[in-house]
Parts: structure tokens; sequence; C-alpha cells
């Protein structure tokens, strides 16, 4: 009986409760890396206190557009490049969390297995 309510957890609630942390687990490194506000913030200026209108001669209005556009420039960059790495810990932790739910179902039946390969007679060669 406590073998069959164990693996009626195991391949029940179990599951889903682990589905449920990994999922939690990409949810919080999606916060982390916070891509959607990156992506809607991608050619904002990159922290640039004096990015509004500038009054005065032509080439001072000259000069503080330049120095926006690159400050755009380079904070896209950033931005381009922590999205990057943002959707490669995304990947990872899904294809480590798709492992793990793998694994789950395969874990109560290494016992049998070992026990198996037993009464076979089977023994590692470490050499």
């Amino acid at each position: 009986m406590f073998i069959v309510g164990m693996l009626t957890w195991w391949y029940g609630d179990g599951w889903r409760q682990r589905a449920v942390m990994i999922r939690e687990r990409i949810a919080a490194t999606s916060d982390f890396f916070s891509i959607d506000l990156l992506l809607r913030t991608f050619f904002s200026p990159f922290r640039q206190i004096s990015a509004g209108g500038v009054d005065g001669p032509l080439g001072l209005k000259l000069r503080a557009f330049f120095d926006r556009l690159i400050s755009r420039i380079i904070g896209s960059i950033v931005r381009a490049t922590i999205i990057l790495i943002g959707s490669v810990a995304i990947v990872f932790h899904s294809l480590v969390g798709l492992l793990v739910i793998v694994l789950w179902a395969v874990i109560p039946l290494l016992p049998v297995i070992g026990l198996g390969l037993y009464m076979t007679g089977w023994a590692p060669s470490w050499s």
C-alpha cells in the first residue's frame, strides 16, 4: 500500500509540483533579465540624464543630437547583449527543466533495472 501511494504521488502530484517549480524558475529568470522591458526601451538613451531638447545655436543642437544618438546606440548594444544572455539563460533553464521532467519519470524504475542487472550477473567495468 505504501509503494502504491508513493508511486501515485510520484506520477501525479509530485510531477505537477516539479513542473510548477520549473515554470517558476523560468519565470524568475525572465523577470531577472526583464526582457520585455528591455525590448520596450530598446532605443532609449543609455543612462543619459540630460536627454531633453536643447535651445541655443545650431552647433549646440547638433552636438546634443549626436550625444543622444550615441547614447541610444550604446543603449541598444547593451540591451541587445542582455536580451541575448537572458534568452540563452531561459533556454538553458527550459532544457534542464525538460531533462528533470523526463528523469522524474525514470527514477522509480532504477531500482527495478538495478535488480534486473544484478540477477543477470552484469557488473560495470571501471577499468
